[in-house]
Order: C-alpha cells, then sequence, then structure tokens
C-alpha cells in the first residue's frame, strides 16, 4: 500500500474530517501538523499551489484537499490509489 501523509494545522474542521475519512476506511497515514511554521507552509503552497489545509498526498500523487479526498472516495477510487 502506497503511504499517505496529510498535511494539517489547528484549528481546522477540514483536517478532522480528511483523518476521519482515512480512519473509516483503515488507512494509517502521517500526519505532518504545520501549525505555526509558516515556512514550512510557504513550501507546501509552492509545491501544490494550494494555501489551504489538509493537503493530502498518496505516494507521490497531490490528492488536494477534503473535498478531493471525499470525492476520490465517493468515486470508489481510493482503494486503487493506495494500491490495494
Amino acid at each position: 500500500m502506497r503511504t499517505v501523509t496529510i498535511y494539517t494545522a489547528v484549528p481546522c474542521g477540514f483536517c478532522t474530517a480528511a483523518k476521519a475519512l482515512l480512519s473509516a476506511r483503515n488507512v494509517s497515514y502521517e500526519e505532518i501538523d504545520l501549525t505555526g511554521r509558516q515556512d514550512d507552509r510557504v513550501a507546501l503552497v509552492q509545491k501544490t499551489g494550494m494555501r489551504t489545509v489538509p493537503q493530502v498526498f498518496i505516494g507521490d500523487h497531490f490528492v488536494g484537499g477534503y473535498n478531493e479526498l471525499a470525492a476520490v472516495d465517493r468515486a470508489g477510487e481510493l482503494d486503487a490509489l493506495l494500491g490495494r
């Protein structure tokens, strides 16, 4: 299974929802909390072009935020992205 990395910050309801979705699907993930880490947030924006969190990566594939993750799940594509 590919690794899942989720970049988060506090407070963030969408971050909580994304982690809950992954947990409900029995997907383990590495959480990187960007709270108070402005330089790291800037680097992530430069990498993805997205300013908000959460930002979800499956392997090297940038999924997007919670809405994109939920859409992938609803479409039945999450397992394929995970490689399971």
